[in-house]
């Protein structure tokens, strides 16, 4: 059987590290077994849903190398819900209710204060058919609530979590329409997956109790339970569930320069006690990725954790990898001069700056004055197409005695302005002969 997976985000805002963490868990399983991930845009809220919000999904998707198999709108297939709907009604799972909210609210206050637990008390299952034909003529529309099997305990085997059961009876039947015609998530969740030919969902354990409900609805329907797997949600590096998490998206992570190979490595590791490897590609995360290794206790989502590996990514990518990033006219051979010493790959407009100037060295003394002066000197005679850094140096050292910090220091700041950097030796090259001198006269 081939495995299909999807990844169903509401178009009412943009992607964040959660709903990331989800895509990128379905695209793994699908791509591990050579099967398909699909897309499917739960749009049925019509006032929250933005098109722009569409258009921001597709983009980060394919940003972080998430290529999709197929797209579903759930906009574009009421007329398959109102279908499924018509053969639930005439098996008798579905039913028709009128209660106003301010209703539903006392009654679970009344059930709450007599220590019960909030159920819906299935009274409307108690109206003839003069008594719904009453209430339309009334103006009234109803809404409708999935009958739950009492008699049917709901199982199943979780990828992550393991066995779960739950009991029917302790479980509200669940709203699927509203009386405005507009539809709930559970159901056509339930409907697409079945068309679909969804075979595994993988998403948080917020859902849990969803999928307790959704299983009597496939079964409702007369399809096969795909298997479910349920990953403990993020928390922040405090060690406790983040507000930030929840906004902090692909959009952010992408102007922090965070590279996606970074994104893809981190989460799709969090969570288990396999290690985080950046040199690692898709396909080798895809092979390894086992849902028995995720365990059950949040899983801990450290921003500084990502920038360092993001870092790591940056520094293992070629020159063609970056090339339409960097600044224009920044060669191969700069590139690998300033790569170990980048955390993003915007960072390499500073190095070009320092590069071609022009910089700030700070104040000299009068005796590093003098000593640069010397310096100068020196690399006026040098062979500048063999190592002049080693050959300036080596002639410096012979004629000051200056040795270690004192010799190599102030030639540093004297050409790139700055205490720290690149290797000199690659570098200086990259300056040029003429622009050497004239920061070490200056």
């Amino acid at each position: 059987m081939t495995v299909i997976t999807r990844f169903a985000p509401s178009p009412t805002g943009r992607l964040h590290v959660g709903n990331i963490r989800t895509a990128l868990h379905n695209w793994l399983l699908a791509r591990r077994h050579g099967g398909r991930f699909l897309l499917r845009i739960d749009d049925t809220d019509a006032a929250r849903s933005r098109e722009e919000h569409v258009a921001a999904i597709r983009a980060d998707l394919a940003w972080l190398g998430l290529r999709t198999d197929g797209e579903e709108r759930q906009s574009a297939r009421f007329a398959i819900y109102e279908t499924a709907l018509a053969q639930l009604i005439a098996k008798g799972r579905v039913y028709r209710c009128y209660e106003t909210q301010a209703e539903l609210d006392l009654k679970r206050k009344v059930l709450l204060s007599r220590g019960l637990p909030p159920i819906y008390d299935r009274a409307a299952l108690a109206l003839t058919e003069a008594d719904h034909a009453a209430r339309a003529a009334a103006g009234e529309a109803p809404h409708w609530r999935f009958l739950l099997d009492h008699h049917s305990p709901i199982a199943w085997h979780d990828g992550v979590r393991g066995p779960q059961q739950f009991d029917p009876r302790q479980m509200s039947d669940p709203v699927v329409r509203r009386a405005d015609g507009t539809w709930l998530y559970m159901l056509p969740s339930v409907i697409d997956d079945v068309a679909m030919g969804v075979t595994d969902v993988l998403r948080g354990e917020d859902h849990v109790s969803n999928t307790a409900t959704q299983v009597q609805m496939f079964t409702a329907l007369g399809a096969e339970v795909p298997r479910f797997a349920h990953a403990a949600l993020l928390t922040g590096a405090e060690g406790k569930l983040s507000k930030r998490l929840g906004a902090l998206g692909v959009a952010d992570l992408r102007e922090a320069g965070i590279e996606p190979a970074a994104i893809i490595a981190l989460l799709a590791r969090l969570g288990t006690s396999d290690p985080v490897d950046p040199a690692l590609d898709a396909d080798q995360l895809a092979a390894a990725f086992d849902l028995s290794h995720f365990g059950r206790a949040p899983a801990r989502f450290d921003e500084a954790e990502l920038a360092r590996i993001s870092a790591s990514v940056v520094h293992r990518l070629d020159y063609a990898q970056v090339a339409d990033r960097l600044p224009q006219g920044m060669d191969a051979p700069t590139w690998r001069a300033i790569q170990p010493n980048l955390e993003r790959v915007a960072d390499a407009e500073g190095w070009w700056q320092v590069i071609n100037g022009p910089i700030a060295a700070p104040e000299a003394d009068p005796e590093t004055r003098a000593f640069l002066a010397s310096a100068a000197q020196v690399a006026e005679t040098l062979d500048w197409h063999d190592d002049p850094w080693s050959a300036l140096t080596a002639a410096l050292k012979e004629a000051s005695g200056r040795k270690g910090k004192a010799l190599f220091l102030p030639l540093r700041q004297a050409l790139t302005g700055m205490d720290h950097g690149p290797d000199m030796k690659a570098l200086l090259p990259l300056i040029g002969r003429d622009e050497a001198l004239a920061r070490l006269r200056a």
